[in-house]
């Protein structure tokens, strides 16, 4: 493990839905837990190996827990249902320090946020921010079914500010008539399944993208596995071949270099990494189009090179 893995245990496991769980993290030897922003998120390092990444739920302000809701995903590649059937009060975990793709615009004259499912959990925290700077918000939160809905009790305490929306009662969010209707110079959030995402990013395409604020569970794009380019890393020199069917970052482990990495999807950002030379193939959902250009960094576990040769930073 790292150096800056925490250790923590779990406090309780609190059921939120038939398919949601909130399991509280505090650390184990007591001492205050590293802080985080609202929006932001923790990675798991799972016994079994895997790292998965969730968002936090609590309020930014605390700091002797993490608080992460997990949805039991059908199509689990054993994060989400080792979590539901597995781990329980009293179990310790390795974590690592919150990090950040999904930040607060503190300074905005008003916040919308778009959920979609699960999406709800880093909109939570962002809700508690908010509210603590008595900010102007509203959520815009849709769901399959009542049942399937989180955080119900505590979102009912705003409900000036919440506008629920059932799919088996009145269909999907029109995320093009709120952005419309949103006051001028106000930001957007988004985040929940792709059919809601396609949407949000169409509806706020004329919006300056500053204003604008995604994060995505899944990936937009297929990874970048074509090959037929090497990578030079630039701390030790040695040269990897990305064969065809290899991703960068599947080049590297098979190589034995060890890179961290979590979600291997472009959407949690553990294996950013810095360009040195070379153009790279952008397949991430992180990357603002500004930020690609600059081809500063890419995250290696879905993007690959248009270029022969890509040095990196490592």
């Amino acid at each position: 493990m790292p150096e800056t893995a925490l250790r923590v245990r779990v406090k309780a496991v609190v059921w939120e839905t038939d398919d949601i769980r909130l399991f509280d993290l505090q650390p184990t030897d007591g001492v205050a837990l590293p802080p985080f922003t609202a929006g932001a998120h923790v990675d798991l390092c799972l016994p079994s190996g895997p790292v998965r990444s969730y968002s936090l739920v609590n309020a930014q302000s605390e700091r002797h827990r993490y608080l992460i809701g997990v949805s039991r995903d059908r199509a689990s590649r054993g994060g989400s249902a080792w979590l539901h059937d597995t781990l329980r009060c009293g179990d310790v975990l390795t974590v690592q320090p919150p990090r950040n793709n999904f930040s607060l615009d503190e300074t905005a004259p008003f916040t919308v946020l778009v959920a979609g499912g699960i999406g709800v959990t880093p909109m939570m925290s962002m809700i508690k921010r908010l509210t603590a700077l008595r900010a102007s918000w509203h959520l815009h939160y849709g769901a399959r079914t009542r049942r399937t809905a989180a955080f119900m009790e505590d979102l009912a305490a705003f409900s000036d500010r919440v506008d629920m929306r059932f799919e088996d009662e009145a269909g999907r969010l029109d995320v093009r008539a709120i952005v419309a209707g949103a006051p001028p110079g106000s930001h957007f959030y988004g985040c929940g399944p792709s059919g809601l995402m396609a949407a949000f990013a169409t509806a706020t395409a004329d919006v300056p993208a500053r204003r604008v604020h995604l994060e995505y569970f899944t990936a937009r794009e297929p990874a970048a596995t074509e090959g037929g380019f090497v990578v030079e890393l630039a701390r030790s020199g040695r040269a990897v071949a990305v064969q065809a069917g290899q991703s960068i970052l599947d080049a590297l482990k098979a190589a034995g270099i060890v890179v961290a990495h979590s979600c291997e999807q472009g959407v949690c950002g553990t294996c950013e990494v810095g360009i040195v030379s070379g153009i790279a193939d952008h397949r991430d959902t992180i990357l603002t189009e500004s930020e690609r250009a600059e081809g500063k960094t890419m995250m290696i576990c879905c993007s690959g090179a248009k270029s022969a040769k890509l040095v990196l930073d490592l």
